[in-house]
């Protein structure tokens, strides 16, 4: 309420136009811009090879994840919301995904949501998504908080959920909704994720949901064989995966965000870099608080 939220914290001393923006542009899907980044798949699987070798086995959607982390770590802008008119810096990075039990028309699709501080290694990150996977498609294991949520609304009446609903967002707009709900909503996260290269699938350009606080959308699509130019001109047919992202350009401007997106594409190409964690940042905020109590 009045601008407190336990997902984030008020974005202090931002520009006119920073703070205009979101009045300009309510709606998430009002500032949706949109982006692709094409990733030679040679660097990719030279890494799986030699990480195999040692006896970790990566795929690449542990890797797009781990490099989309280490962006919204070291690129806080990213990890921005809007709500209400207001701007938030994120509590916390989060990563949702759908993940399909079976490969079939009828088969069960759960949404998972990742949590991470930032400063995990590739190492890090796949374990933390491979057991959140494995805990989840278990037979035996309790039905998801997300679907049981999902489940417990839509047994009411048409009519009732729709005022459901309106209240979920209400208590969303002003900072009232619970922190339970919160945790377990997809749409309140860092970046969601579709996998479409596990369907064989090409990349999209996925909506970015006026629900929550979604800022950022990412798909993979399937490896497809594209001509690239090599330095001496020749051109050759190289394997190539495409990202396609949509951005709320109310969270920073073309510049931040163009930094940030070669910054995911340099971590695809050098894989090696999100071996090691990074170290954690200092909070400047505690930081200067505890430097006014000193000076009184």
């Amino acid at each position: 309420m009045f601008g407190r939220r336990k997902d984030g914290k008020r974005v202090k001393n931002i520009s006119i136009i920073d703070k205009a923006e979101p009045f300009f542009m309510p709606m998430r899907i009002d500032a949706v811009n949109y982006a692709h980044v094409k990733i030679n798949c040679e660097s990719l699987d030279e890494f799986i090879k030699k990480e195999r070798e040692k006896g970790n086995s990566f795929s690449y959607m542990h890797l797009v994840i781990a490099s989309i982390v280490r962006v919204l770590y070291t690129r806080e802008k990213m990890n921005r919301f809007i709500m209400n008119g207001i701007v938030y810096q994120r509590n916390g990075i989060y990563v949702s995904m759908d993940v399909k039990k079976s490969l079939s028309d009828d088969g069960e699709i759960l949404t998972l949501k990742f949590p991470f501080n930032g400063t995990e290694s590739l190492y890090d990150v796949k374990e933390i998504v491979d057991n959140e996977i494995a805990k989840n498609l278990d037979k035996n294991a309790d039905e998801h908080a997300t679907t049981k949520n999902a489940e417990n609304l839509t047994k009411l009446p048409a009519w009732l959920l729709r005022i459901a609903m309106s209240l979920v967002r209400f208590c969303d707009r002003h900072g009232i909704l619970t922190g339970l709900l919160l945790k377990a909503s997809p749409f309140h996260t860092s970046c969601f994720l579709t996998n479409l290269k596990s369907i064989k699938l090409n990349y999209i350009y996925h909506h970015l949901y006026n629900f929550g606080t979604t800022s950022v959308f990412m798909s993979m699509g399937k490896e497809q064989m594209e001509p690239v130019v090599l330095k001496d001109n020749s051109i050759v047919a190289q394997k190539i995966m495409t990202l396609g992202f949509s951005l709320d350009e109310r969270i920073a401007d073309g510049l931040y965000m163009g930094k940030s997106l070669r910054l995911f594409e340099s971590f695809l190409k050098n894989p090696d870099d999100l071996l090691e964690r990074l170290p954690e940042k200092e909070d400047t905020q505690n930081k200067k608080k505890s430097k006014k109590v000193k000076d009184k």
